[in-house]
């Protein structure tokens, strides 16, 4: 069986450690990994299965020797600059930033929903915004069995997808992070504000979601809000087709989709929470009803680990997906 050569950059970051252990339970056939950070980073050690490594600076030569894959989670500044020189290299990577996201050259990627993508890149590939990733893969289902007219987001973040600043300003009651405090509080502000009144984060959820679902006119709305959860986001998500829709089947074909998990027993009080997925891979969904103020109308919420499926598992599992096709 042929092996490979990977480098992990942003290794010593929250997204970084958390793909080492996605890593590690996934098994896939790499024999050497090389790990990178900041200049800041560098020289500090990672055991990674019982082997101790040392961090390497991230520089324009880091890639000199030779990768087969990197994946990157150290921010879109970084991403810019170091993964058009890794590309140019040999090496595919796949990046965790918002950097290349919306590149007509480059492939947005969900395993669940269009892996095939992936092996359309010219070296690069995107790993999509934590809060797209999750709310897509039910949404694809949703689509392929009736067609959808319209979005609307209503989303629940926890405050890990601001990184470790985030999660200080929740226990230790600042502002480090967030102009207000987060502690007791929720913030309808995540990333800056633009010209129209929506955020940037609302604004790359639209854009991914078309991107993804290849629906480029998809009518999507969505407000982001920072809740004070450490980690794993929820989403409200009201869904409008073209046309009616069998509730049971579309429930049906959720429970069937390898990736989600459905807890959808109103009546026994289960239904998704963010203490549930949290360490889990998958997206769970749940409180499935229809929206009655429309003709064919649908409000589902959807759970997951935004440091996980929202990140290093979806780009560990684009990686898994590149070598089983390769």
């Amino acid at each position: 069986m042929r092996t490979y050569k990977l480098a992990l950059v942003g290794a010593t970051g929250v997204v970084g450690r958390t793909a080492l252990e996605v890593l590690n339970e996934f098994h896939l056939p790499i024999s050497e990994y090389v790990f990178f950070a900041s200049k800041h980073s560098a020289g500090s050690k990672i055991v990674f299965q019982e082997k101790e490594y040392i961090v390497q600076e991230l520089t324009e030569h880091a890639f000199d020797s030779g990768f087969d894959y990197a994946i990157f989670s150290a921010g879109g500044d970084t991403a810019k600059h170091f993964a058009p020189i890794a590309a140019a290299k040999g090496c595919i990577v796949i990046d965790n930033s918002s950097a290349f996201r919306m590149d007509e050259d480059v492939p947005l990627v969900v395993p669940e929903v269009n892996p095939e993508e992936a092996l359309k890149n010219h070296g690069i590939i995107a790993n999509p915004n934590c809060s797209t990733i999750q709310a897509v893969v039910p949404l694809k289902v949703m689509n392929d069995t009736c067609k959808i007219k319209r979005i609307v987001y209503s989303t629940y973040q926890a405050v890990s997808g601001a990184g470790k600043k985030g999660i200080d300003d929740l226990n230790h009651h600042t502002t480090t992070k967030f102009p207000y405090p987060i502690y007791n509080n929720c913030l309808p502000h995540i990333d800056v504000f633009l010209e129209d009144g929506y955020t940037k984060e609302e604004l790359k959820m639209i854009q991914e979601t078309r991107k993804i679902l290849k629906r480029p006119d998809l009518k999507i709305t969505a407000t982001a809000v920072r809740v004070p959860v450490i980690n794993c986001h929820s989403e409200s998500i009201n869904v409008e087709f073209e046309q009616d829709f069998d509730l049971e089947q579309i429930i049906q074909n959720l429970k069937s989709k390898k990736g989600i998990i459905v807890e959808n027993d109103f009546k026994n009080q289960i239904y998704p929470l963010a203490t549930n997925a949290n360490g889990h891979n998958e997206v769970f969904v749940g409180r499935i009803r229809r929206d009655e103020s429309v003709p064919y109308g649908l409000n589902f919420w959807c759970v997951a680990d935004n440091i996980r499926k929202g990140a290093a598992t979806n780009a560990v599992q684009i990686l898994q997906y590149l070598i089983q096709n390769s």
